[in-house]
């Protein structure tokens, strides 16, 4: 069986269904994920300017897979005249070390290795996933969606981007065909968009827009929308 690694652009080599966010990943991953995810600086406008409205003194903001810091470090910048605190939970010790370490002069943001399910989590205003869940395994995902409804205030939102898959297989073929389309304009290789998608099986499992709305539902949000969709990839917040 192959197992030997390739590459996947931006200098990331990685094998057959073995896809991770440590080694030398973090170096990279700014540029590899802003040509990989379309819009994907335009989500953290979306979400920067979506602060205003939930964010005052003393409010707490959570990142879960919070990854280089380079999102929560755009939010402290925005939000510099209230006294907020920020923190990034990921799994991935090499992210968290490489966040640390390039945020090091931001005093209010703080990060922290671990899994969410484990994290003891202050109240909070604002709890962000950006393309994060997908990456959950199924079976906790319920659990984790619940533990974020539980951990915000009244009125607290929780902002929840990711890949989606369509309604059925004749949409689902349209959609994949255009996210081909759309990474080899971004310079990549055929081979390295089939070797990315080679890497991300049973790693990436994205649900449907209507999965992830079931979701957000069963753990008690009620006030939902979608806040931007580009193909196969949604934004939605949710406010409790």
């Amino acid at each position: 069986m192959e197992s030997a690694k390739k590459t996947v652009g931006n200098n990331i080599e990685t094998a057959n269904a073995s896809w991770n966010f440590g080694g030398s990943v973090p170096k990279h991953f700014d540029d590899h994920v802003s040509k990989s995810v379309p819009l994907y600086y335009e989500g953290h406008d979306i979400i920067i300017k979506l602060t205003d409205f939930f964010l005052s003194d003393n409010s707490v903001v959570y990142d879960i897979g919070s990854s280089t810091g380079a999102l929560l470090n755009k939010i402290a910048v925005h939000n510099k005249a209230k006294k907020i605190q920020l923190v990034g939970i990921d799994v991935e010790p090499a992210m968290t070390e490489f966040a640390q370490k390039t945020h090091a002069s931001i005093p209010n943001i703080e990060f922290i290795t671990g899994d969410v399910l484990d994290v003891d989590m202050k109240k909070s205003d604002l709890i962000i996933a950006y393309f994060t869940v997908q990456f959950m395994q199924p079976r906790v995902r319920q659990m984790a969606i619940d533990k974020i409804y539980q951990s915000l205030n009244w009125g607290g939102a929780f902002i929840y981007f990711e890949k989606v898959r369509a309604p059925d297989a004749r949409f689902q073929d349209i959609m994949s065909s255009l996210y081909v389309d759309y990474k080899l304009d971004q310079g990549y290789k055929p081979e390295e968009v089939l070797m990315k998608a080679r890497s991300l099986k049973g790693v990436l499992e994205p649900f449907s827009s209507q999965g992830n709305m079931d979701m957000l539902k069963r753990a008690g949000f009620v006030d939902m929308m979608t806040v931007m969709k580009y193909v196969s990839f949604e934004g939605f917040l949710a406010i409790k």
